[in-house]
């Protein structure tokens, strides 16, 4: 499997995917926005069907030479666009997302019709094809990888603190609405780079259900977003691997061992909490304790 050149370029997709989805998709959870990378994903189809409308015009080939880059394109307009309208409350965020999940469908498939193509060129980009990645593809991947994980990274503490709280942030005197923005930015650059490897209705449960896995068995945030870049990185390289045995479709193996490892860790977790030690923690070990509470632990008084 490693021999195989389509392999190896799918694999090295598949672990940058993997690393960089649940990056934003720690910030989303936190923000109560699990559903944003599904908007983005369907305003990225019309993206790719503009990209490949004006790559027919200008004659480029292939046809869907520029798909990606107008996925990107369309995909941060339409995020700018949501957070927009999310700050200011003029309508609420689940009718902006509706608008977005069927605008994006109707606009792709229409788009797709007039460039001389038809829905069926869409399914690669709705359901994933990773065996089809280029070295095109992967370098724009990999540039798009680094600039999510610098931003997710290297912001961290940023855009932690308005995800938790963000009238705290506003009052701590942090740019809020740049960060908003930077937060609906990277998500959607996330989607694109997913895109080719589990598809546009696929790619928010990567952003999303690595968080969820890690959120049961981990309480800080730092180590929920380390450990759902792991998990993102091992469903995805063995979903691949299952793929190339077996005639399934890539993105929708990744996704179903996501879900499937989610629903073993979260039967696993109660046994797992209640075998724990408890030991009672003793703020003040240097004070007498003569309070007693239920079940023999203590407390300081």
């Amino acid at each position: 499997m490693l021999s195989d050149p389509f392999m190896q370029r799918a694999l090295i997709a598949a672990v940058l995917v993997g690393v960089t989805a649940p990056v934003m998709g720690t910030y989303l959870v936190q923000r109560k926005l699990s559903l944003l990378g599904d908007g983005i994903g369907h305003v990225a189809l019309t993206g790719v069907a503009l990209g490949w409308l004006v790559g027919g015009a200008m004659g480029v080939v292939p046809d869907d030479a520029l798909a990606i880059p107008g996925a990107v394109v369309a995909a941060v307009i339409g995020s700018v666009i949501i957070e927009i309208v999310r700050e200011r409350g003029r309508t609420s965020g689940d009718v902006a997302l509706a608008l977005m999940f069927y605008g994006g469908i109707a606009g792709g498939v229409l788009l797709i019709g007039v460039a001389g193509g038809s829905s069926g060129n869409l399914m690669q980009y709705l359901f994933g094809s990773i065996s089809s990645v280029s070295p095109t593809d992967l370098w724009l991947t990999l540039i798009l990888g680094v600039l999510i994980l610098a931003v997710g990274m290297g912001l961290r503490a940023a855009l932690f603190a308005v995800s938790y709280d963000e009238e705290f942030s506003r009052a701590s005197g942090l740019p809020v609405r740049a960060l908003n923005i930077a937060i609906a930015v990277i998500a959607a650059l996330t989607v694109t780079v997913a895109m080719r490897v589990v598809g546009l209705l696929l790619v928010s449960a990567l952003m999303i259900v690595p968080v969820a896995i890690a959120q049961l068995v981990t309480i800080s945030f730092r180590r929920t977003m380390a450990l759902a870049m792991v998990i993102g990185v091992v469903v995805c390289v063995v979903g691949l691997s299952v793929t190339y045995w077996q005639t399934l479709s890539p993105g929708a193996t990744i996704v179903v061992l996501a879900i499937a490892l989610y629903a073993v860790v979260a039967v696993l977790r109660p046994v797992l909490v209640r075998r724990r030690p408890r030991t009672a923690h003793d703020p003040h070990p240097d004070i007498p304790d003569d309070v007693h509470v239920e079940g023999g632990e203590r407390c300081s008084a």
